[in-house]
């Protein structure tokens, strides 16, 4: 391709100088003062120096340079992240000149050169078949970290430890453990000294701590806090300023710059167990039509001050972490459920949003008060559901306001939620896991939470005010973290769209929010509504904190942040306090694009890997139950297929197991992606995408966290294929009986409750 190397080395400049940020083309082609004509040629430039690897597209197409003007322009340094499984992942690109990172050089299987997590590697860069970019970890500069956990063994006679959460299959060995009490198949805390296979050597690693028996699920929760990193305790110094701030807070005499609102009547609804409550509601029905919602935050960033310790711990944490046995909280306890809580009949400081609709749920009219509360009632959404279904009964004990309220607020959220999903949102989560525990911390039984119009209707008042406050933020030109979730990849649309026909529901394409939504609709409550969820989540791009305001795709919202969490989420604290400063007319604070850059990256990374310690630590949890049950049988449906087995999800107990292609009845098995099935070709044995079968549980692997199963003989329903139940049900929006159309209706007026 021929260009201008005068405009090559104009842009070259640009990119490489301190005063440049990451930027579009059409936002470098108004920096070099260039005219229509011209940034058609800007745009041919551009694509050649990325070819030539001199230049890199990074997230949201914004261009970074990969080096300096006549060096070697092919290599970068950046941050490693791994994708789940460990086999590719993603590296950063580091400093530009200006502080600024960016997401997105994709690093495939085989390319990693032993990379963990965070670590700081050197990567070169070269064009990839798939357009854009991708690399390969030629150095790894700096470790992020050298403590893991593992599990204990002798390998050859010598101590041994198999790290846990490493690509890794080789084990570190230790030193002399004679006379320590440790055994095989324990958990251990391990600093590794070198890794298996760098400079030519085994792996070595220094023994910590034993933190107990693999076999003891009380060392689960142990194990994963070690294995990510998490905080336990917070340090003195942060415990005493919580402390000096609650002396200071006199609840009788609450701040008199405030709007007082505590004679409204207020209620709060949230989860049953919930111990912190960060949001409250207000609505008052006005003349011509017209509603008045408020949604009070709890005011967090009255008692955290910038800079101080409590801020810093909380900024290092970036988010609370929920642990089925344990909460680690983002800030103490004696701020998050004492000082900030919205508790029932305590006076209390809020960030209350004022948005004013009519009966359609258009806002006419919003705007953000600092104010003092007071909450009349704690709910929880299972009350308020049985409120719904039966609201008569509930009249006499809770008084007309309160039930004509819950009734309003009930009916103003669904025509929001209606109004939202026609305009073109989607829910494409899947539900959470939800573990019942016993005393010891045992595993007693599991469950699937379930969104019901009560937690709609609290979500759709939560995302009205984060798109109030978003709005009203950007419409001030300040730069501030929102909550962005880009457009999916025109390529895994098109993948997603070859999955969705291969299981011939009548659709050919999902290019668009509505024909997403549509298939999400077709396929609620019939057997293949996991496994398409899944396929739907995987197509997406993650939801990440950023400066820029590119919307949120799934929300179809172009204003969109969090503030309605201050208590668990440092992003919302960082809004809540850009607020303050407009109300106290102080001159809001000058961040550069890439200081929030990065703020964004480590809270959407501390995010991330709480939501992989959460997961995993519900996953090993059930495992542990599981071994117990060796031999029990239970119905499952099949969730994936591959060429040599499939995953099959429990129903009882909602967890996924595997079971190979060798556990299945004797034949020549083949795998045909349309239709996702397993076909035999000697005894016709079939095995597709939804199929419901019996299996029992053959295996638990507590090491690598997997656990097989193997269908039970004469149990498979996979010859009958009752997977056309399930497409025939997807396809016609119903089921064989009236019951069955009841509960499919219910299932579809119920989404997962987006974490949002």
């Amino acid at each position: 391709m021929e260009i201008s190397q005068e405009l090559a080395d104009r842009v070259m400049r640009l990119v490489v100088s301190p005063e440049y940020r990451p930027s579009k083309p059409k936002q470098i082609a108004a920096t070099l003062n260039l005219d229509a004509d011209d940034y058609r040629e800007l745009r041919r430039t551009i694509k050649q120096l990325v070819l030539e690897g001199r230049l890199i597209y990074a997230s949201n197409h914004l261009i970074i340079s990969t080096g300096a003007i006549g060096g070697p322009l092919d290599r970068i340094r950046g941050v490693f992240r791994m994708a789940a499984g460990g086999q590719f992942g993603f590296v950063r690109p580091g400093d530009s000149g200006d502080g600024a990172v960016s997401e997105d050089l994709f690093i495939p299987p085989g390319q990693t050169g032993g990379a963990f997590e965070g670590d700081l590697v050197e990567v070169k860069v070269r064009p990839s078949r798939r357009g854009g970019s991708e690399g390969s970890v030629s150095r790894i500069i700096e470790r992020s970290r050298r403590q893991f956990t593992g599990t204990f063994n002798m390998v050859d006679g010598r101590p041994a430890v198999y790290l846990d959460g490493t690509p890794h299959d080789a084990p570190v060995f230790i030193g002399d453990i004679q006379g320590l009490p440790i055994e095989k198949d324990d958990k251990v805390f391990v600093e590794v000294v070198t890794f298996p296979g760098e400079n030519g050597k085994g792996g070595e690693a220094v023994l910590l701590e034993r933190l107990g028996s693999s076999t003891n699920p009380g060392i689960d929760t142990l194990t994963i806090m070690r294995q990510y990193a998490l905080p336990d305790e917070f340090p003195e110094a942060v415990i005493a300023e919580a402390r000096q701030r609650a002396d200071e807070f006199d609840e009788d005499n609450p701040p008199a710059d405030r709007l007082d609102l505590t004679g409204q009547l207020t209620l709060t609804i949230d989860p049953y167990d919930a111990r912190d409550f960060d949001d409250a509601i207000s609505l008052v029905r006005e003349d011509e039509g017209r509603w008045r919602l408020w949604v009070h935050i709890a005011d967090v960033g009255y008692f955290i001050h910038p800079g101080g310790q409590l801020d810093q711990e909380a900024r290092q944490r970036a988010t609370s972490v929920y642990l089925p046995d344990r909460v680690i909280p983002m800030v103490p306890e004696i701020i998050s459920n004492h000082l900030a809580s919205l508790q029932p009949e305590k006076v209390r400081l809020a960030k209350s949003v004022e948005i004013e609709m009519t009966d359609d749920g258009t806002v006419i009219h919003s705007e953000v008060h600092n104010t003092v509360i007071r909450s009349d009632m704690r709910l929880h959404y299972r009350l308020v559901d049985q409120f719904l279904e039966a609201p008569d009964k509930y009249r006499e004990k809770w008084g007309d306001a309160i039930c004509d309220m819950l009734r309003d607020m009930h009916s103003l959220a669904m025509t929001i939620r209606k109004r939202r999903f026609k305009r073109g949102a989607i829910s494409m989560d899947m539900p959470d896991v939800k573990l019942e525990l016993d005393r010891s911390g045992k595993v007693k039984g599991a469950y699937r939470t379930e969104n019901t119009e009560s937690h709609q209707l609290i979500e759709e008042f939560m995302l009205a005010a984060n798109q109030a406050v978003a709005t009203w933020l950007d419409d001030a030109g300040l730069k501030f973290l929102h909550r962005i979730h880009p457009p999916p990849e025109r390529r895994k649309l098109r993948q997603l769209s070859h999955f969705v026909r291969d299981l011939r529901l009548g659709i050919d394409s999902v290019e668009s929010r509505f024909e997403i939504q549509n298939v999400l609709d077709r396929v609620a409550g019939t057997p293949l509504e996991d496994a398409v969820n899944f396929a739907v989540l995987k197509s997406m791009n993650k939801a990440v904190y950023g400066p820029q305001t590119d919307g949120h795709y799934a929300l179809d919202m172009q204003h969109y942040c969090h503030f309605t969490s201050p208590i668990r989420r440092y992003p919302d604290l960082t809004v809540h306090r850009l607020i303050d400063r407009l109300h106290a007319g102080e001159k809001t604070p000058d961040d550069s694009v890439g200081a929030l850059l990065q703020l964004g990256h480590h809270c959407s990374d501390m995010e991330r890997n709480a939501a992989q310690a959460e997961r995993e630590l519900t996953e090993l949890k059930l495992l542990h139950y599981l071994k117990k049950h060796l031999g029990d049988t239970m119905t499952a449906v099949i969730s994936r297929v591959f060429a040599d087995g499939f995953l099959a999800r429990c129903i009882k107990l909602p967890v996924d197991g595997y079971v190979s292609v060798d556990q299945l009845p004797s034949d020549q098995y083949r795998f045909e992606r349309r239709g996702q099935m397993l076909v035999g070709f000697k005894a016709h044995h079939r095995y597709r995408l939804g199929d419901q079968l019996t299996v029992k549980i053959s295996r638990v692997d507590l090491i690598q966290r997997e656990l097989f199963l193997e269908p039970v003989k004469n149990h498979s329903v996979g010859n009958s294929n009752p997977n056309d139940r399930g497409v025939k049900a997807a396809n016609s929006g119903g089921g064989k009986s009236k019951h069955k159309d009841k509960r499919k209706k219910e299932r579809r007026q119920k989404g997962k409750r987006k974490r949002r």
